[in-house]
This record gives structure tokens, C-alpha cells and sequence, in this order.
């Protein structure tokens, strides 16, 4: 059966991720208006009513400004570690608790027929997430808002055919850009996000040593990158040791403010 993805929106101004099994409709992080989510969702020809839950990366703004008006107004279920919630629950507003569903880690779980492995990470948040999504032989992953990526994480992620992950940033124009020493440190540092060049060299490892198909880049800063920047550079790294795009691998992007492309994973059992 299959398993698919797309990316409704990732960037510093909102992310939402929707992923689907045959039987199972499930988003990740709820970062643009109740209204532009489902809007978004009907893009793909699917009802936000028949989302079956909601999972945050972590309490960032641009990961939950929609959560509330989701829960209260669709009555959407999250799915959330309870570091993450203690420090989120005062800014959803009042939620029906029937719809929480609160766990210490979100180490292995299952949500109708998809499997959900969350694994830590490093940014400046007090639990952050990444994750992978497996149904029978087909397995999804997202990374993003992560300042390092360790030898952990690589190895959850070298078998998933699908992999989303942060490229939000060329290092020279974030060092010579407008934002403040103390931001630029922040992105920079192992509690921030990842750049081009992270991106690239995580993608050439996870394609060489892995079974990944498809790279998407996410979370690309407005001020410090742009999206052929970001593809340019990917590509050169992944290409720089004899692999080639498009025969290889998929390369592709997402959008700060509109729907990616549908992906429908789908594999021989």
C-alpha cells in the first residue's frame, strides 16, 4: 500500500506537513491558519475532517499558530511529548482534553495503520522532534529545525524512501545579512538550523549509504537563501561524487507559502 506526502507549507513564516496511508491522515505541525490548512488540503482532495491527528516538531510559533482553531473548530487529536505540551498548553487556548494524547517520548507509536518513531534533536526548543513515518515496506521521514544532525538520526533515516529535510540557509549570506550577531550565532549554532551545505552533505550520505529516493528541501529562510540557491548547491554536492539527479535521485523543493508536490511512495512487499 502506499504512503504519501506533501509539504503544505515550511519556512519561517508557518509549516505544516501532511502525510497519508490508505486508511490514516496524519499532519505534522500546525504553523498557518486554520483556514490556509484546510484550503491547502483541498488542493490534494483531502477533507481536513478526515485528519486523524496532528504531531509537532516542537512549541515554535511557526509550528503551532493554527493548532488551536484546529483542535477546537475540525476537533483534530495531538499527538505531543509532555515536555513540549507543559510549555504549549497556555497558548493553544481552551482544547476538548479528549483530543490530547500526551506521551513522554513518542519513542514508537502507532496511529491507525501508521508506525511514528520521533527522535531528539537539537534546536532551542525544550523537546524537539524529528520523525519517521513507516506502513508496510514504506517509510517517510522529516527533518527540519535542527541545528546538527547526528550519527542517530542518520542511521533512523537511511532507510526511508522519502526524506524532508531543513536547508535553510547559505552560510555567507546569512554572515553578511541584516539580522543581528546574536540571531546569526544562533542559526549557526548546533541549536539552530542547518544549511545548504549541511543539507547536501546529509543527502549525498543517506543516498550513498542508504536506500533514500527522494530529498526534499525544507524550511529555506526568506532573508538567507534562495530556492535555487538551495538547489544548486545540494545538487553540486550530491553530483560531486558521480551521482546523478533525476536518474540517481529525486532532488525537490517546498514552498514558504504554497503546496509542494504530492509524493505517493509505493513498494513491492
Amino acid at each position: 500500500m502506499p504512503l504519501s506526502f506533501c509539504s503544505l507549507a515550511s519556512g519561517s513564516s508557518g509549516n505544516c506537513q501532511f502525510i497519508e496511508s490508505q486508511t490514516t491522515k496524519l499532519l505534522v505541525d500546525a504553523g498557518m491558519s486554520g483556514k490556509y490548512i484546510k484550503t491547502s488540503l483541498e488542493t490534494i482532495n483531502v477533507s481536513i475532517y478526515d485528519i486523524d491527528g496532528i504531531l509537532l516538531t516542537h512549541e515554535h510559533a511557526d509550528h503551532i499558530s493554527g493548532l488551536g482553531v484546529l483542535m477546537r473548530r475540525y476537533k483534530l487529536p495531538l499527538y505531543v511529548t509532555r515536555k513540549t505540551w507543559e510549555v504549549l498548553s497556555d497558548k493553544v487556548g481552551q482544547i476538548d482534553a479528549s483530543l490530547l494524547h500526551v506521551f513522554e517520548t513518542i519513542d514508537d507509536i502507532l496511529i491507525g495503520d501508521i508506525r511514528v518513531k520521533g527522535i531528539k534533536i537539537t534546536h532551542d526548543a525544550v523537546d524537539p522532534l524529528c520523525y519517521t513515518f513507516h506502513h508496510e515496506s514504506c517509510k517517510i521521514g522529516i527533518a527540519t529545525d535542527l541545528g546538527a544532525i547526528s550519527d542517530e538520526v542518520i542511521e533512523h533515516f537511511k532507510d526511508c524512501d522519502l526524506l524532508m529535510i531543513e536547508s535553510n540557509h547559505d552560510i555567507e549570506m546569512l554572515k553578511v545579512g541584516p539580522y543581528p550577531m546574536y540571531l546569526k550565532r544562533r542559526i549557526l549554532s548546533e541549536f539552530g538550523h542547518l544549511s545548504n551545505e549541511d543539507a547536501g552533505h546529509i543527502a549525498r550520505e543517506l543516498i550513498e549509504y542508504g536506500s533514500v529516493k527522494n530529498i526534499l528541501l525544507a524550511h529555506l529562510s526568506q532573508e538567507n537563501n534562495f530556492p535555487d540557491l538551495a538547489y544548486e548547491t545540494v545538487k553540486g554536492i550530491i553530483e560531486g561524487e558521480g551521482l546523478v539527479i533525476g536518474q540517481d535521485i529525486n532532488l525537490d523543493l517546498t514552498y514558504r507559502d504554497k503546496v509542494g508536490k504530492l509524493y505517493r511512495i509505493v513498494k513491492e512487499r
